[in-house]
């Protein structure tokens, strides 16, 4: 590859985005002489954009984070079943004259609890949340043997679209209300996809000796629920390292090489310092 060969990252805002540490760190332990770039880009803007980026020869992928993950997925030419069914793309494979969507967060969050120690099969897990995180936590979960997830979510109506994601990889929702979470903390697997003001109520729920917690955000961390878990002997992954799984996914669809997952963690927690 030559210098001109690159890829990048587009989002509003992206100024606080750790894909372009993850991302160049990678490209320098492979030896790669490419560039990585983040754009802040608006909904609005999002069509042009991608056409003036396309238009260079050298772009061989785009990391694509909110709010233009669905207008990503809109924009390609083809996509894989996961983003289809999550319907939203965080990745654009760009070549000959093509767009190809892929959704590499299913990947992210089960690298993220494997490496917490998770051993597969997963007969049930919990979810807390019903947004578009939480549909690729139900893909993930999915690939991970689950066939049963309790879910527990603000607005009932998210619950049951989310229900309907589930369906089509074949996996049953039950529903809970956000007064009531405790079944869905006792599961032996639980990822959180809210902010954590507003995980933070559910901290003083866990009790007994938790099972897994991927809490997927990563500044501040620990957040007060990782905290409690992690205080009552559960195990714990934090959203920086579902962010270095789906990236090291990125790098491996855009390079075809293997991506050097521990140098890019560490190039993450050194990025957030």
């Amino acid at each position: 590859m030559t210098a001109s060969t690159w890829a990048a990252v587009l989002g509003s805002p992206i100024v606080h985005s750790l894909s372009p540490a993850l991302h160049r760190a990678a490209y320098l332990t492979l030896g790669l002489d490419w560039r990585y770039e983040a754009f802040d880009v608006p909904k609005q803007e999002f069509s042009a954009t991608l056409a003036r980026l396309c238009a260079d020869p050298g772009l061989r992928g785009l990391s694509v984070t909110m709010p233009l993950k669905e207008l990503a997925l809109a924009a390609a030419n083809d996509a894989t079943a996961i983003a289809l069914k999550t319907r939203a793309a965080n990745t654009m494979i760009v070549g000959h004259g093509r767009l190809h969507a892929d959704n590499t967060d299913p990947a992210g969050i089960i690298w993220a609890l494997e490496r917490a120690g998770l051993k597969r099969p997963v007969q049930q897990a919990g979810i807390v949340g019903a947004g578009a995180t939480a549909r690729s936590t139900v893909a993930a979960l999915a690939q991970l043997g689950t066939r049963s997830i309790q879910v527990v979510a603000r607005r009932p109506e998210a619950i049951a679209d989310l229900a309907l994601v589930a369906a089509s990889f074949g996996v049953e929702v039950v529903p809970h209300s956000w007064e009531d979470p405790a079944e869905v903390l006792a599961a032996p697997v639980v990822v959180s996809t809210v902010p954590a003001t507003v995980a933070d109520v559910l901290s003083d729920v866990v009790s007994g000796t938790p099972g897994f917690l991927l809490d997927v955000v990563y500044v501040p961390w620990p957040t007060r629920l990782a905290q409690a878990w992690a205080d009552h002997g559960g195990a714990v992954a934090s959203g920086l390292e579902m962010l270095v799984g789906q990236a090291g996914r990125q790098v491996e669809l855009m390079t075809g090489c293997a991506a050097p997952m521990e140098e890019m963690l560490a190039a993450g927690l050194a990025a957030q310092r």
